[in-house]
């Protein structure tokens, strides 16, 4: 049922999973509320060393976009992690989230994968040593300080496998470098003490870093948009035009087999990284762009989306029929 479509660099968002994905500004991007992440494991990554010959060279300063020199000579076929700059802030730990800033570059053809500071863009959102992102980024950033830069040279076996990634012309033979800027650590989802939801709407557990269960009350669903915030968050309200990220679970309004705890179709939590997308821009369904702007990161959204803001009379396989109601809980984790 997800479309899989993170795993493509349309700045401001690279690649963190193995396989290719879809346009996120296409027809099938717009067919699901999610960008989430494959859940194929990436191939396993050999140790990673500081240092082997040839080393790229990185140029600039920490929190702005990095100049990256590779040299003529082929790669050494290492999987490099050389701390440049060690920050003064604490040790990043496995299963952290990490908000980090990249430039990125293919070693063989010199060609410039962008970066996260070029305009329009977003830093990434890592977690650390999660075996379904790939290990040029969730790797490299395990055990290292908040405010460090890291070389990072990446052989097929650290990033997108053999198979390569053609949306970003990442060939399977292809060496990757790129140079992480690691800004800091953010709540794996929200933190607070969950509100009372009326009889009428969805009742929503969400107290563990797992898939939410979803309980679908018996009467029949609101007919216009439901934005209710369960925790309110102390972060900044969310604008049009960000970068957000968050951690939800969705659901169809409609009781499972007779049971009131619906059957859900999608989850961030599944993929091994938060899902993130431009909110306001039109790349996810309408209920997801109105319900979540204004909202505080750190807040955690009860959405109830009517048909025509969603899906419409499309049907999204069996658990998703024409004209389905969408409910959701989604944890707002940062907006950028």
């Amino acid at each position: 049922m997800r479309r899989r479509l993170a795993a493509l660099l349309i700045v401001p968002a690279l690649a963190l999973t193995a396989c290719g994905g879809e346009d996120s500004g296409s027809s099938e991007a717009k067919s699901s509320p999610s960008a989430s992440p494959s859940e194929t494991t990436p191939p396993k990554a050999p140790k990673p060393v500081e240092s082997a010959s040839p080393m790229p060279k990185v140029t600039g300063k920490t929190g702005k976009q990095a100049g990256i020199t590779v040299p003529k000579a082929k790669p050494s076929g290492k999987f490099v992690v050389n701390t440049v700059s060690e920050g003064s802030g604490a040790t990043v730990k496995k299963d952290d989230l990490v908000v980090a800033d990249y430039t990125a570059k293919i070693w063989d053809s010199g060609k410039d994968l962008g970066s996260s500071y070029m305009k329009g863009g977003a830093p990434q959102v890592i977690t650390a040593g999660s075996k379904t992102i790939i290990p040029a980024f969730s790797q490299s950033v395990l055990g290292q300080k908040i405010g460090s830069r890291v070389l990072v040279v990446a052989p097929p076996t650290a990033a997108f496998g053999s198979q390569g990634n053609q949306q970003l012309g990442v060939q399977g033979s292809d060496t990757l470098v790129f140079a992480l800027d690691i800004d800091k650590v953010i709540p794996k989802q929200a933190e607070g003490t969950q509100s009372a939801i009326p009889s009428d709407l969805p009742q929503i557990k969400a107290d563990k870093p797992e898939p939410a269960t979803i309980s679908i009350p018996k009467n029949d669903p609101p007919k216009k948009l439901v934005s209710k915030t369960l925790i309110e968050g102390k972060g900044a309200e969310v604008k049009n035009g960000q970068t957000v990220y968050m951690q939800y679970s969705g659901a169809a309004w409609k009781l499972n087999e007779g049971k009131k705890e619906a059957k859900l179709f999608d989850s961030s939590w599944k993929t091994g990284a938060p899902f993130s997308t431009k909110i306001g821009a039109g790349q996810v369904i309408e209920g997801w762009d109105k319900g979540l702007v204004g909202k505080k990161v750190g807040s955690r959204v009860l959405l109830v989306i009517p048909p025509e803001q969603a899906y419409k009379d499309q049907a999204r396989g069996a658990d998703l029929p024409a004209n389905s109601t969408l409910v959701f809980v989604a944890d707002i984790l940062a907006a950028m």
